[in-house]
């Protein structure tokens, strides 16, 4: 066994921790930051990115899932200051859930390629094409049996088609930020 697959299955550092909690608490600055709409335009998505592509998949993906546990418990960390379990169960708590697809997807790809700016960005457009898929059937299942009957192609619609290339701008922003600030700080580089 090498001496860093040594380090990445140890415990964790005080570093991993601080690192983990905080882009947990970046991600939900980023969910505030939004423009209203049946699903609302936030930075969530780009706050998800970065915190990928700085932490690494383990750590970044812990840090989603710590970010989903803290609105889980009712803390308002996702968009529009929502909280607790009925946010994730509404409609549009697919998307949510998603968000841990995403940080897998990322994890795996880079965990068998690299973490090449190319693999980083396919990483992040095909998570975000998971967390698209994943939430648009969750919104058709749940938004069918507590509002009104909808299908795939009305919530792609209204879920997915106008949010494509705010994400993609985001990805973009995320990438950039990311190769800026990850060669300066040692504890990203892990």
């Amino acid at each position: 066994m090498s001496e860093n697959s040594k380090k990445s299955i140890g415990k964790p550092t005080v570093a991993d921790l601080v690192l983990t909690a905080m882009f947990s608490v970046i991600i939900a600055v980023c969910a505030w930051i939004t423009i209203p709409s049946v699903i609302p335009f936030t930075l969530q998505t780009f706050g998800i990115f970065l915190c990928l592509g700085l932490l690494g998949g383990r750590r970044g993906t812990v840090s989603v899932l710590i970010y989903i546990l803290l609105g889980l418990v009712g803390l308002p960390v996702f968009s529009g200051f929502k909280g607790g379990i009925a946010a994730v169960l509404g409609p549009t708590g697919g998307y949510i859930i998603g968000f841990v697809c995403s940080a897998l997807v990322y994890w795996l790809i880079t965990k068998l390629t690299n973490e090449k700016l190319y693999m980083q960005a396919v990483s992040f457009i095909i998570g975000l094409a998971v967390c698209y898929a994943f939430g648009t059937v969750w919104f058709v299942e749940v938004y069918s049996a507590k509002v009104e009957p909808v299908g795939y192609a009305a919530a792609l619609s209204m879920c997915v088609l106008p949010f494509i290339i705010p994400d993609i701008i985001k990805i973009a922003l995320a990438l950039v930020l990311i190769r800026l600030v990850k060669p300066k700080i040692k504890y990203f580089d892990k």
